[in-house]
């Protein structure tokens, strides 16, 4: 059986990723699943997303806390054992720690998997994150020095320069493009 392809979007909170993982999903020809970071956490009890046990996710916003990283590990390994069954998979992540780098270069680099990066500047995350009032005040800007830090991608977007359908379109013609994704693999190697 063949191996379905990965498209991964690394990006800070509210830089545009799941916006752009929609308009992938009506774009592409073949079926996608959606297996981003938003939906694993949303897997977790209320308390651990809106009370208390929070910090146990994300503390600050800019590190994983135990039951985070917990789950960042599932979910690398579910979106790998998906891809090795033959599924095409989208997934949106925000790579705060370089373990999950690491881990996704190592199960990600012998399948087709892309990782592009979702760029945008500091000010319009601030603002953007702010209208949407489903994020701690900050997330952003904690984020923002440590998502991409020592990571190649396959392809970019900026999402301050382009909509959300804009970015698609260039993700899609570069994968139609038939340039080979390398990403994962030179991470691995590095």
């Amino acid at each position: 059986m063949a191996y379905g392809t990965i498209i991964m979007l690394n990006g800070t909170t509210s830089a545009g990723k799941t916006s752009i993982i929609s308009v992938l999903h009506k774009i592409l020809d073949e079926p996608y699943l959606h297996a981003g970071i938003d939906a694993f956490f949303h897997m977790l009890p209320p308390r651990y997303l809106w009370g208390a046990q929070w910090g146990e996710v994300l503390d600050p916003a800019s590190h994983a806390g135990p039951v985070g990283r917990m789950l960042a590990v599932g979910m690398h390994n579910s979106v790998a054992a998906l891809a090795r069954a033959g599924n095409h998979v989208l997934v949106d992540h925000v790579f705060l720690e370089p373990e999950w780098v690491s881990e996704c270069a190592e199960l990600f680099a012998d399948i087709p998997a892309y990782l592009i990066g979702v760029r945008c500047p500091l000010a319009i995350l601030e603002l953007r994150e702010q209208q949407r009032g489903d994020r701690s005040p900050g997330q952003a800007r904690a984020q923002f020095d440590r998502v991409h830090r020592h990571i190649t991608y396959d392809f970019e977007v900026d999402t301050a320069a382009a909509d959300a359908v804009t970015c698609a379109a260039a993700i899609r013609q570069y994968l139609s493009s038939g340039a080979a994704p390398s990403a994962f693999q030179r991470l691995r190697e590095a």
